[in-house]
Formats: structure tokens, sequence, C-alpha cells
């Protein structure tokens, strides 16, 4: 089983919620999940984990937030290279472009994208945290 690091960016507590759910996914399948926020989380950290899901909010206009979120993901994507990776993150507005640039952009950093990237419209309902579940338990195996 994969030691998996979730690290996250969250204003509201939505993103959060997501990646609790998550590492519940990871542990119920068997494997070790740390869940982080992005501010403390840098590419001397890659090489402590098998796998990866990051999970950021759409922010402004249908983007990755871009005080601490950004900053850190553009220092260590690179290192995706061949590396598991699922993405997650809340919206408010639009229809998830955020998402889907953010998963091309992984791809063509060379990650095996585990899938597009789970969704939630603000709070996670039930349907994004059972999405959520098995996007760990995913990352676990």
């Amino acid at each position: 089983m994969n030691k998996v690091a979730i690290v996250y960016y969250s204003a509201t507590g939505n993103t959060e919620m997501m990646a609790n759910a998550v590492a519940d996914g990871v542990r119920n399948a068997g494997g070790s999940a740390d869940v982080i926020d992005c501010t403390s989380f840098s590419a001397s950290d890659i090489s402590n984990y098998d796998a990866f899901a990051f999970g950021c909010p759409a922010m402004g206009a249908e983007q990755l937030e871009e005080g601490s979120f950004e900053p850190m993901f553009s220092s260590v994507e690179t290192l995706l290279n061949g590396k598991k990776v699922g993405l997650f993150g809340s919206y408010g507005w639009g229809v998830g472009e955020w998402m889907e640039l953010w998963s091309e952009r992984v791809i063509n950093d060379g990650a095996n994208l585990i899938n597009q990237g789970v969704i939630a419209n603000y709070a996670p309902d039930a349907e994004a945290n059972e999405a959520c579940n098995k996007l760990g338990a995913e990352l676990a195996s």
C-alpha cells in the first residue's frame, strides 16, 4: 500500500473537507495518508511519498489560488513525472474549467493522473465525498 500526501489549500473549509475524505479513502484501503496544508509542503517532501492528491478551490476566473497554492504547485510539478496523482477542489461559480485546465497541466507534467479531478459545488455533498473516498482508495493501491 502507498503512502499518500494530500496537499491542499482551503479558504472556506470546503476543500479541507474533501482532503479529509480523500484521506479516509486512503486509510480505508490500507494506505497511509498525511493531510498537509500547502504552505507546509515543498519539493523536498516529494521523495517521502508514493502518491499525491492535490486540492485547491477555483479562484478568480477559475484558476488555482495564487498566494500560496500556485507557487507551491509550480515548485513541485516537474517532480510529478511518473507519479500517481489525483486532483480535487470546490467551486462556487463557473463550470469546473479550472479543474480541466489543471488536469491537462498535470498530464503534461508526465504524472499518472488517476481521474479528471473531483469537484464539489461549495460544500462537498454525499456524491463528492464518495468520489473523494474512491480517489483515496485508488491512490492507496
